[in-house]
């Protein structure tokens, strides 16, 4: 791949990838780190993708795989992490509450509602991306949704969680 080529898929999807490694690690450096291991291999890859829908797809396998290689590693188990507040770098309390609300789901419903809804793929492709069963994809997120509900009507009433979703989202789901 050359560089002009390179340089048009990393502004593409860079904030894909770290917006993922960011999910599973929850750690800026970390994700920062996985950001960078996945798109040098992406560059040095020699086969072309048949579209971009498998290009993107692959991204996201070699970024979640990096981030379970550093997970079970020797050096990640024995440090210590410093808690990282990035919540409250929105623009609207709203969104400050929905972003503290998903990125304290469990990872497996963190993944998925990351996926299915910033980066809206269906089921099915999520299901193929991080190799569960579409029908266990399904419960996640019906799961997710009813934590995220609880959560954010704790936070302040449905009302404040519900506005916070259609600001993010654009849309009158009833999460």
């Amino acid at each position: 791949m050359d560089e002009a080529a390179f340089r048009i898929k990393l502004k593409q999807y860079k904030d894909t990838v770290y917006r993922i490694a960011y999910t599973y690690l929850q750690n800026t450096a970390d994700a920062k780190d996985i950001s960078q291991e996945t798109f040098l291999k992406f560059y040095l890859r020699e086969t072309p993708f048949p579209d971009e829908g498998s290009e993107k797809a692959w991204l996201i396998r070699v970024t979640i795989n990096a981030c379970h290689d550093l997970r079970r590693s020797v050096w990640s188990r024995n440090r210590t992490e410093l808690p990282e507040n990035l919540a409250d770098s929105f623009e609207t309390p709203q969104d400050n509450a929905l972003y503290a609300a998903v990125f304290s789901l469990p990872e497996k419903y963190r993944v998925v509602v990351l996926l299915y809804y910033y980066e809206d793929y269906s089921i099915q492709e999520i299901s193929e991306m991080i190799q569960r069963n579409p029908s266990t994809i399904q419960t996640q997120l019906e799961r997710a949704r009813k934590k995220l509900k609880m959560q954010l009507e704790q936070k302040g009433g449905f009302h404040y969680g519900q506005t916070a979703i259609q600001a993010c989202h654009g849309t009158n789901s009833d999460v």
